[in-house]
C-alpha cells in the first residue's frame, strides 16, 4: 500500500524533530511520498512515551466520530505498514475486556447495540467462549466483550526497526543526541547552532519537555498524565489476546459515555490513581501490565507501590494463579489536549514559516501516529 502513496513530496526536503512513534510516523510517511529526510532527536535513542507503552493500536474504547474513524485508518496502515516492515512485531491479536458485575456487562451490551459495533467487530463472549478464545485466562469474570480491531505491535523495538527500513531508501538520515534549541521559518536549530533546513519542518515531541521546547507550549491547551507500568518475567503460556479490565470503560470515551451513568464509583486507592488494567505479552514471553491517568506533578519523580499493587492485583484476578512475578517497573508521561473542543484529536500549530508542532493525543499516540502523519502531508 504505502509504495502506491502519491509521490506528493518528490524533490522536497523534510526535518522532522523527536525520534518517538509520531517522528517516526511522520519521517516514515515523508520518505513514502518522495521526499529526503533528516530526522534528529536529543536522546542517544528514544526513550519516551513511544517505548513505555503496551504498543497497543487499540480501536475498541475510541469516541464515535474523527476519534473512531481515525483509529480504524490507523489500523489499517499499522497492518500495511508491517507487510514492509514485519520486526515491527504487528499483530492483529483483538481484545477481551473482562466483565465482573452486572453494570459492567450493561455497559458492554450498550456498546454492543450501537451502530459501530460491526465495525469495531465487537463480540459479547460467555466465560465458556472467553477460554476457548485465550486459554491462557483462568481468573475470575462472568463476561467478556471482544474486539477484534485491536491488534499490537513491539513498542521497544518497532521504532529501531522502522529506522533501519528508512535507513535503505538512502534519503533517511537519523541522528541521535540533537536537541532542539529554536526554530526559523522553513529550520530547527539544534543545540550546536546547526540550522537543518527543509520544505517542512515537523516538530513531535515527547512530553518531558525542556528549555525553547518548553516555551512553545507554555500557554498551550495541554497537560501531562503519568502513566505506571510493569513487566513480568516470561509466561510459559500464550496469551492469544490482549486484556482490560472493566475500569478500563471508565477511562475510554467510546465506553464513558455510557459507563459514567452506570458503573459504581471507582473505589480507593483505584480512583486516586485512575486506574485501569491493560495486559499485553511481549513477543519474548513477559506481560506488560498497567496503567494509571495520574496528572504529573512537576518535581515527582519516584514510582509509588500502592498503585503497582492495585494494578498487579487486577491482572492475577482475570489471568489466575500462574501470572509470572513482576521482573520491572517504570513510569512515563504523555501530553494531551486539556479541554479538547469535539473531535479535536491532537494539537497542531504552525509556529514559523514552514515549522509545525504535532502532539497531544494523549494515550492514542501509539494506535494514532499512522494516520496523523499521513494527515500532515495530504
Amino acid at each position: 500500500m504505502l509504495n502506491d502513496i502519491d509521490a506528493t513530496l518528490e524533490g522536497q526536503r523534510v526535518v522532522v524533530v523527536g525520534g518517538g512513534v509520531f517522528g517516526t510516523m511522520h519521517a516514515f510517511f515523508a520518505l513514502a511520498r518522495g521526499a529526503s529526510v533528516v530526522h534528529f532527536e536529543r536522546d542517544p535513542v528514544p526513550s519516551g512515551a513511544t517505548v513505555r507503552n503496551f504498543g497497543l493500536v487499540w480501536v475498541s474504547g475510541r469516541a464515535v466520530g474523527r476519534e473512531l474513524s481515525l483509529a480504524l485508518r490507523a489500523r489499517a496502515l499499522w497492518e500495511d505498514i508491517a507487510r514492509d516492515v514485519p520486526d515491527i512485531g504487528f499483530r492483529p491479536n483483538g481484545s477481551i475486556t473482562l466483565i465482573n458485575n452486572d453494570q459492567e456487562l450493561h455497559v458492554a451490551e450498550l456498546a454492543m447495540r450501537r451502530s459501530d459495533a460491526e465495525v469495531r467487530e465487537f463480540e459479547l463472549l460467555s466465560p465458556e467462549e472467553i477460554v476457548q478464545r485465550n486459554p491462557a485466562l483462568r481468573g475470575e469474570f462472568m463476561s467478556g466483550l471482544y474486539c477484534g480491531r485491536d491488534a499490537a505491535v513491539e513498542s521497544r523495538v518497532a521504532l529501531g526497526a522502522l529506522r533501519t527500513h528508512m535507513e535503505s531508501t538512502r534519503r533517511y538520515e537519523f541522528l541521535p543526541g540533537r536537541e532542539l534549541v529554536g526554530v526559523v521559518d522553513h529550520a530547527a536549530i539544534d543545540h550546536r547552532g546547526v540550522h537543518y533546513a527543509g520544505d517542512h519542518v515537523i516538530l513531535c515531541l515527547g512530553a518531558s519537555l525542556s528549555g525553547f521546547a518548553a516555551e512553545l507550549f507554555d500557554v498551550e491547551p495541554l497537560r501531562t498524565v503519568r502513566l505506571y507500568m510493569a513487566e513480568t518475567e516470561p509466561f510459559d503460556q500464550s496469551l492469544s489476546t490482549s486484556v482490560a479490565n472493566g475500569d478500563s470503560f471508565r477511562y475510554y470515551p467510546g465506553f464513558a459515555e455510557f459507563a459514567r451513568d452506570i458503573l459504581d464509583d471507582q473505589r480507593s486507592p483505584a480512583a486516586d490513581f485512575a486506574i485501569q488494567l491493560l495486559c499485553q505479552q511481549r513477543l519474548h514471553g513477559g506481560l506488560t501490565i498497567g496503567d494509571t491517568h495520574e496528572p504529573e506533578t512537576p518535581g515527582h519523580f519516584e514510582t509509588l507501590d500502592r498503585p503497582m499493587d492495585v494494578i498487579e492485583a487486577a491482572a492475577r484476578q482475570l489471568i489466575g494463579p500462574a501470572m509470572p512475578r513482576i521482573e520491572r517497573r517504570w513510569s512515563g508521561v504523555y501530553h494531551q489536549l486539556a479541554d479538547p473542543k469535539p473531535d479535536e484529536i491532537y494539537f497542531r500549530k504552525q509556529i514559523a514559516g514552514g515549522v509545525s508542532v504535532v502532539t497531544g493525543a494523549g494515550g492514542r499516540g501509539m494506535t494514532l501516529a499512522p494516520a496523523i502523519a499521513e494527515e500532515s502531508f495530504q
